[in-house]
């Protein structure tokens, strides 16, 4: 049984559509930076940064150190400017983006019978976004005073979904066992990549990502109303 439960964020206790949401996202972006950089550029420098952080292999640099590396080594002499306008971004225009995503209560209602019954909460969320996004994302889905054992950012974590790594180092942060953890999350892929570290993985059908293989079942699947239940049961 699972003394630990790592959740996914975007898709899992925020149900929304990904694809839908970044769009958002860079389109905030692009217009604050239109000055410097046209949309598609200002998306490809974003795309090949995040693909170097995913690829980083180096533990003692984070994920924010790889993506601001990578991010202004490909932007020019406008880099700059250009970093500034994403962080503006991130302080002044991402919440309103909450009306791309979908709250629900049931979010807050599985944290807090989780607690109740003793679990420990980790939120295991993809760190390519800061920690001021995540937090955000947090409030939205009723979660901002959820004492989360560990929240992963791109300011704290050194790997990416879907590495093997990203789950070790959650871990060996909050000092687990694989067995006695539980990822609970709506991609087949990146969170179900937690079972190449030997964490059981619970997949949330309600915005589910991708397609299962038989080659890696899940522990579980159903829908986030079903992992109410298998909190309320200690069926986990």
């Amino acid at each position: 049984m699972a003394r630990t439960l790592l959740f996914d964020l975007d898709g899992t206790l925020l149900p929304l559509d990904l694809d839908t949401f970044l769009q958002g996202c860079f389109a905030g972006m692009a217009r604050r930076v239109r000055r410097w950089a046209a949309p598609d550029e200002l998306v490809r420098l974003i795309r090949d940064a995040v693909a170097d952080t995913v690829n980083n292999d180096d533990p003692h640099r984070t994920n924010g150190a790889v993506f601001r590396d990578a991010f202004m080594s490909r932007a020019g002499r406008h880099g700059e400017a250009i970093w500034a306008g994403m962080e503006d971004f991130y302080e002044e225009e991402f919440g309103s983006l909450v009306h791309l995503t979908r709250p629900t209560r049931l979010a807050a209602e599985i944290c807090r019978e989780a607690l109740a019954r003793e679990y420990d909460l980790v939120v295991a969320t993809n760190p390519i976004f800061p920690e001021s996004a995540i937090r955000r994302r947090l409030e939205w889905a009723g979660l901002a005073h959820i004492p989360f054992r560990l929240v992963t950012t791109m300011e704290n974590s050194h790997f990416c979904k879907p590495r093997v790594h990203y789950y070790r180092e959650i871990l060996e942060k909050i000092g687990r066992a694989p067995e006695e953890c539980l990822m609970i999350g709506n991609d087949v892929v990146e969170d179900g990549a937690a079972g190449e570290a030997g964490i059981p993985v619970a997949l949330v059908t309600d915005c589910l990502v991708g397609s299962l293989s038989d080659e890696r079942p899940p522990a579980r699947m159903g829908t986030l109303a079903d992992v109410l239940k298998w909190v309320k049961r200690r069926e986990i």
